[in-house]
């Protein structure tokens, strides 16, 4: 690491982290004065930032976001999500672990077929609206499916932004993913079902009054317009298809997402002006903050310079490496967004692979993997979905802090991450 800004840049990074992580200001604040920063010392510029591919904003992710908060906009004015709300509360019998449950594991599986994104998108509404049913704190319930979506986002080749990535460099396939993950992710899920009795205990207090009130309740009653709701249902299946269809179509999540949007908003009588007030647009200004500080390291070459560490030090140690790897991923993934960690790592896992001589489904990929997308789970800023979560939670008033999520998030992630160390030593090595 050579030269004043690439410290200078380091500097920049960790002040605007700890500024995040201590609340002194808005994280939109911090996020967006790191990146002016970064900017003005040169530690990236207007093409890096705006129009580098590996280096600066991710609109794939921002667009994406947009387009899906779109029509979840739309969806919400049709009365869907308290149908939802209504019909998961009765069939937990309105016992809130019941409900967690239920909302973990719908989100794990959706977070497998979707993106983590989407998945939390959809959900959060849901839940923000069991909770005011069941008089529950609905931080417990929000963070719980953020770690969910980031488990289950792990199983698939469109479950996680690294993910795809991944399989890009190392041509891998949607079923490889599915045969060396997925067993992992649904395992990780029942770990992450036991570990919320035991981390959100206190949240779970029933009430009967309430729960008596929701049971008496008809949940067709809650449906305002059925006609945009078919119009949305219509368009949002049209949407997941195009996910699910990725590899076939090669049409990137974003766009699949903004012609869905498109499509919604051309068909449906909603106003324009009101479908994009829903847009949770402080969270896409976030992103687009963290992203220009992310690709001032990268730029500057601080990124590269820990890779590059990382790789000496593996070596051609197959084992140590693939631990090494997992594990570091997994801290590093906490700190940056994942996305742009993994972007930068995935050449220098491709050279690593090379030089074990190995296959395009080696060890190294699903460490890599593995480390990434659970590592997203370790502090409030780890991964995309956590960041939506907390936006849409802090405008519905039920505000989630940095510290609030991380204490909790440390404990998943060290939990999970051990465990698939010990999945990876026993697939890969000790069974092999």
């Amino acid at each position: 690491m050579n030269g004043w800004q690439s410290w200078a840049a380091v500097v920049v990074f960790v002040a605007t982290y700890a500024l995040i992580i201590s609340e002194k200001i808005h994280r939109v604040a911090a996020a967006l004065g790191g990146a002016a920063l970064m900017l003005a010392i040169g530690a990236t510029d207007d093409k890096s930032a705006f129009f580098s591919e590996h280096a600066g904003v991710d609109w794939n992710v921002i667009f994406l976001l947009m387009g899906m908060m779109m029509i979840v906009g739309v969806l919400k004015r049709t009365g869907m999500f308290e149908y939802l709300a209504i019909w998961a509360v009765k069939r937990a019998r309105a016992r809130p672990f019941r409900v967690m449950v239920m909302l973990v594991v719908i989100t794990a599986l959706a977070s497998a077929l979707l993106d983590n994104v989407t998945t939390v998108l959809l959900i959060a509404p849901v839940t923000l609206l069991v909770c005011e049913r069941l008089a529950l704190p609905a931080a417990p319930f929000l963070i719980a499916e953020v770690f969910a979506s980031n488990i289950g986002g792990t199983a698939t080749l469109v479950g996680d932004p690294p993910n795809i990535i991944i399989a890009s460099r190392a041509g891998l396939t949607f079923n490889d993913f599915l045969v060396h993950l997925a067993p992992l992710s649904a395992f990780l899920t029942v770990v992450l079902v036991v570990l919320c009795r035991f981390l959100f205990r206190s949240s779970f207090v029933y009430d009967e009054t309430r729960a008596l009130e929701v049971m008496a309740l008809e949940e067709r009653e809650a449906i305002r317009d059925p006609r945009l709701l078919i119009q949305g249902l219509v368009v949002l299946t049209l949407v997941v298809a195009g996910f699910v269809l990725h590899p076939v179509l090669h049409y990137e999540p974003s766009i699949v997402a903004l012609l869905g949007a498109g499509l919604l908003v051309a068909v449906s009588a909603v106003e324009t002006g009101e479908v994009l007030s829903e847009v949770e647009w402080p969270t896409l200004a976030f992103f687009a903050g963290l992203f220009v500080m992310i690709g001032g390291l990268i730029e500057t070459g601080v990124i590269g310079e820990i890779s590059r560490s990382l790789a000496d030090a593996i070596g051609d140690n197959e084992l140590g490496g693939s631990m090494l790897l997992l594990g570091a991923s997994a801290v590093l993934s906490g700190i940056v967004d994942n996305i742009p960690y993994v972007a930068t790592m995935a050449p220098i896992t491709a050279d690593l692979v090379h030089t074990m001589g190995g296959d395009p489904d080696h060890v190294m990929w699903w460490a890599l993997g593995i480390g990434a997308d659970l590592g997203g789970n370790a502090t409030a800023i780890g991964a995309s979905a956590n960041v939506v979560v907390l936006g849409i939670a802090e405008r519905n008033r039920q505000p989630i802090s940095f510290w609030q999520f991380t204490k909790y998030g440390l404990v998943v992630t060290v939990v999970t991450v051990t465990l698939s160390a010990g999945y990876v030593w026993l697939r890969y090595f000790a069974l092999a």
